[in-house]
C-alpha cells in the first residue's frame, strides 16, 4: 500500500481505465522477463517491522501514531499502519552476505530506540508481538483507523464486497472465540516482521515453492500470538485472524469454492511469477484504483522501466503469506522479491533477526539440494503443514519429504538448522552471526520454548490468581521489560503479577473485568432449580434472559432466602417460578462503562451486582467480588 493516491473506483469509466492499466502492466512485466531486464547479479535482503503502541499505566493501545510521527524528525523509515496504535519501520535493503544479519538487528534496535524516545513524552511504550494481548474489541472500532485516504478507501472497498452482514471470527483453541464485528479493522490486530529476499527471475519459481514449503516450520518456531481478547487460541492466531478479518465470504447452501483474499495459495507455482498475478487478477475483484499516469507498455517499448503502479495496487489488496514483489533498484533495474509474511513481530529484535536468519538460510540451503521441491512433496501436505503450524506451533507434526511424519523440533534441529547453516555459509555470512542467530533457533527447539508457549503457560497460571485483564496486562508488561533488554524469548521466565508495577484500572472498562461465562435461567424456570444451580456454582446472582439472549430480570441469593423463609413459615407446597420473585428491571451497565462508574452505581444503589448489556443482549455480569479482587491486588501492589 505504498502508493498513496488510491480510490474505491466507484464509477465504471474509472474502474475500466484502471483494469486496462492492470492488464498492460502484466504484459509489460512479461516483456521485461522475456527480454532479461531484471537484476540477477546481486541478492539483497530487507525487512519491515510492525509494532504496537501502549500506555504505560494501563498497557492498553495508545492511539497516537500520527502524534509520534509528527515528533519524529528526518525519519522516512517510519510510516503509519492501519490503526492509530500501530507504526511500521522499513529497514534498509542490504546485500545478503557478511554482517548483513547483525546490521539488520542493529538498525531495527536503533529505530525502535528512536521511536521509544518520542514515546517517553507520551508515557507510552513499544510492544513487539504478533497480537497485542491487551487488545479489546472496541479498540478496533473505525474511530481508531489512521485517518489517511488510502486506509479509508481500503476499508470501504472491503466492506462493499462483503457478502454477509458482518465480519466473523471463529477460532477454537484451549478456549473459543466466536464474535462478529462491523468493520474489517480487525486486521489491525496483526503485527508482523516481514522479511524480503531478492530472487533472480530464473530462480523465482524454485525459490517461491521452497518458501511455501518452509512456511510451516518457520511459523512453528517463531509463533508468539496465542491470545486474542483474553482467549487462548492458536499458537499463531494471527494466521486465522488475518484471513477472517478480511474475509468477505459467507456461508451458503451450495458448495462453490471461493478463495479468501488472505490465502496460502491454491497449488505449486509453475511457469513464472506472472502466474501469481494472473491468478489473483482472475480470482479477486479490483478493490482499489488509482489515477495511473504512466503507460507501462509504451514505456517498455521505449526502453524505460515502468513502476507498474496498477499491478502493485492490486497486489497490495491480495494477501498471500508468501507475496511476490516487484521493485526498482537504485541502479534503475527492476528486481523481484519474495516477501515472507508468516513471522510475527518480535518478541525482541534479536528474536526477529534469528527468525530472519533461519528463513533466509533455509531458503538458500534447501535451494542447493532441491532443484524442484514439488517433486518431493505434495502441495496439499504443505498447505496442511501450514495450518497445523499455526494451530499447534512447536507441538506440530508435519508431513515431510519421502512421506515422513516428523515432529517440528526434530525437523528443525536435524534437518533445517543444518540446511540454514549451509545456506548462510554459502552466502558468506559471518560465522559468528550464523552461530548467534541459529543458536537462538536451536535453543527454542531444544527447550521447546517459543513465545507462544511462554505466553500460554504464563497466562494460564495468572488466570488462577487474577482477572483476565490483569493477566493480559502482566503479559504485556513482561514483554516490554524483556524486549527492552533484547533477551531471546527462550530465556524468559514465566511472568507473575510482580511484573505489573504501574497498572491503574480506574479508567478501564467493565468489559475488561466482567464475567462472560454466565449461568442464566428463564422466567418460567422453577425456583428450586435456580437455588440448586446457584448452590452448585457458588454464585449469588442469576440473570434471567429470554430465548433471544435478552436480559429480562435478575434473581439474587437474598431474594431466594426471603422466598424460602416465607414458604417455610406459610408451609406452602405450590410451584413457584422465576418470574414470581425476580427483579424485573435490574440496574445495568454497558461494556464500555468505566470501572469507577460501575462502582459508584453499585454504591449509590446499594446493590451487589450489575448485569452488563449491549442493547438488550446480556453479555456479562460484574459483582462486588470482582471489585474486591481488583482492590485487593492494588493494595498488595501499593504495599510492595
Amino acid at each position: 500500500m505504498g502508493f498513496q493516491k488510491v480510490t474505491t473506483a466507484d464509477n465504471q469509466p474509472e474502474m475500466l481505465n484502471f483494469v486496462r492499466h492492470l492488464l498492460d502492466d502484466v504484459q509489460a512485466f512479461e516483456y521485461m522477463l522475456d527480454n532479461d531486464w531484471f537484476e540477477s547479479d546481486i541478492t539483497r535482503i530487507g525487512a519491515e517491522q510492525e509494532l504496537c503502541l501502549v500506555h504505560n499505566k494501563t498497557y492498553k493501545p495508545a492511539c497516537i501514531n500520527l502524534e509520534v510521527l509528527a515528533k519524529l524528525k528526518d525519519a522516512p523509515w517510519c510510516v503509519t499502519e492501519l490503526a492509530k496504535f500501530n507504526l511500521e519501520t522499513n529497514l534498509t535493503p542490504r546485500e545478503f552476505s557478511g554482517t548483513c544479519l547483525r546490521e539488520l538487528e542493529a538498525e531495527n534496535l536503533a529505530y525502535l530506540e528512536r521511536i521509544q524516545e518520542v514515546l517517553n513524552d507520551f508515557d507510552a511504550s513499544i510492544v513487539l508481538c504478533g497480537i497485542l494481548p491487551t487488545l479489546r474489541k472496541h479498540d478496533l472500532d473505525m474511530k481508531n483507523l489512521t485517518p489517511i485516504d488510502r486506509y479509508y478507501a481500503l476499508m470501504a472497498a472491503i466492506q462493499k464486497h462483503l457478502l454477509g452482514t458482518s465480519f466473523e471470527l471463529r477460532v477454537e483453541g484451549v478456549d473459543e472465540l466466536l464474535v462478529k464485528h462491523d468493520s474489517p479493522l480487525l486486521e489491525a490486530c496483526n503485527t508482523s516482521f516481514q522479511v524480503h529476499l531478492q530472487v533472480a527471475p530464473k530462480e523465482f519459481v524454485k525459490m517461491y515453492n521452497i518458501a511455501q514449503t518452509l512456511a510451516a516450520p518457520v511459523i512453528a518456531i517463531s509463533a508468539n500470538s496465542p491470545l486474542v481478547f483474553g482467549r487462548r487460541l492458536w499458537h499463531e492466531t494471527r494466521i486465522a485472524l488475518f484471513q477472517q478479518s478480511l474475509d468477505t465470504r459467507t456461508t451458503s447452501d451450495h458448495m462453490r469454492e471461493r478463495l479468501p483474499r488472505v490465502n496460502f495459495g491454491s497449488g505449486w507455482l509453475q511457469g513464472d511469477i506472472t502466474q501469481i498475478y494472473k491468478e489473483d487478477i482472475s480470482r479477486f475483484r479490483v478493490l482499489l484504483a488509482g489515477n495511473i499516469e504512466e503507460e507501462s507498455l509504451q514505456m517498455v517499448r521505449q526502453g524505460n522501466v515502468p513502476k507498474l503502479r496498477a499491478l502493485q495496487i492490486h497486489n497490495s489488496t491480495v494477501y498471500r503469506w508468501n507475496r511476490p514483489c516487484y521493485g526498482i533498484s537504485p541502479n534503475g533495474k527492476p528486481h523481484l522479491r519474495i516477501e515472507n509474511r508468516v513471522m510475527p513481530a518480535g518478541p525482541t529484535p534479536v528474536d526477529a533477526a534469528a527468525n530472519a536468519a533461519f528463513w533466509l538460510g533455509a531458503m538458500t540451503g534447501m535451494s542447493l539440494h532441491y532443484s524442484d521441491i514439488t517433486k518431493h512433496l505434495d502441495f496439499d501436505d504443505v498447505r496442511d503443514n501450514f495450518i497445523k503450524a499455526a494451530k499447534f506451533g512447536i507441538d506440530s507434526t508435519f508431513n515431510w519429504i519421502n512421506d515422513k511424519k516428523v515432529h517440528a523440533p526434530e525437523l528443525i534441529l536435524k534437518e533445517l538448522i543444518p540446511l540454514a547453516k549451509e545456506g548462510l555459509t554459502h552466502r558468506r555470512v559471518h560465522n559468528a552471526d550464523i552461530k548467534k542467530y541459529l543458536g537462538i533457533i536451536e535453543a527454542r527447539a531444544r527447550e521447546h520454548k517459543t513465545g507462544a508457549r511462554w505466553a500460554l503457560r504464563s497466562f494460564t497460571a495468572l488466570k488462577s490468581e487474577v482477572t483476565n485483564d490483569e493477566a493480559v496486562s502482566c503479559l504485556t508488561a513482561a514483554i516490554i521489560k524483556n524486549q527492552k533488554q533484547n533477551m531471546p524469548v527462550h530465556t524468559w521466565k514465566e511472568t507473575t503479577t510482580s511484573d505489573l508495577e504501574n497498572w491503574q484500572p480506574s479508567k478501564l472498562k467493565v468489559e475488561e473485568f466482567m464475567s462472560t461465562d454466565l449461568f442464566t435461567v428463564q422466567r418460567d424456570d422453577l425456583i428450586e432449580l435456580v437455588a440448586e444451580i446457584m448452590n452448585w456454582r457458588r454464585i449469588r446472582y442469576m440473570p434471567v434472559e429470554n430465548n433471544k439472549g435478552e436480559l429480562v430480570g435478575l434473581v439474587s441469593s437474598r431474594l431466594l432466602l426471603r422466598y424460602f423463609a416465607r414458604a417455610k413459615k406459610e408451609n406452602t407446597q405450590q410451584l413457584v417460578t422465576v418470574k414470581d420473585i425476580m427483579i424485573e428491571k435490574p440496574i445495568t451497565v454497558n461494556p464500555e462503562t468505566t470501572i469507577m462508574e460501575a462502582m459508584h452505581t453499585m454504591q449509590e444503589n446499594k446493590i451487589g451486582c450489575l448485569p452488563v448489556v449491549k442493547g438488550k443482549e446480556l453479555v456479562g455480569i460484574i459483582t462486588e467480588m470482582d471489585f474486591l479482587r481488583i482492590t485487593s491486588r492494588l493494595m498488595e501492589r501499593v504495599e510492595k
